[in-house]
């Protein structure tokens, strides 16, 4: 287990959301204090305020990639930013069965498709892959 991702669990474990729980990791990466991140991410849990949608593991990936690729001088560089979320959206929903948090727990009256854990762990690994090139 990589040491971003037994970080990313041990905030799970500790009550931070799926959102928080893929980017606080990554603090030091985004030159962001961990308060802050916390804060940054906090109504991204529960998919977007409790509301089960947007996959909060996911929200947080997409979070981390948004400080680590945009280029707050170059308005243009959403463009690259958006390829890399998409990129990461697509993915995540290919391996987690869904994008939205209600489906991925099976609240729609459907089966658990991921747990959380497995949410988060996918999250990191997304990061890890696309704003690190690690495997």
């Amino acid at each position: 287990m990589s040491d971003k991702l037994a970080l990313a669990m041990e905030y799970h474990n500790r009550g931070f959301n799926c959102a928080q729980a893929v980017a606080l990791p990554y603090c030091e990466e985004m030159g962001l204090d961990a308060a802050i991140v916390k804060r940054a991410t906090e109504g991204f849990g529960a998919g977007m305020g409790g509301r089960t949608q947007t996959c909060g593991a996911l929200s947080g990936a997409v979070f981390v990639a948004g400080m680590l690729n945009a280029d707050a001088a170059n308005p243009t560089s959403k463009m690259d930013t958006y390829k890399v979320c998409a990129k990461m959206s697509e993915d995540f929903v290919t391996h987690c069965g869904s994008g939205v948090c209600a489906e991925i727990k099976g609240l729609t009256g459907g089966k658990m498709l991921c747990s959380c854990n497995e949410c988060i762990a996918y999250g990191v690994k997304l990061v890890e892959q696309m704003l690190f090139d690690a495997e």
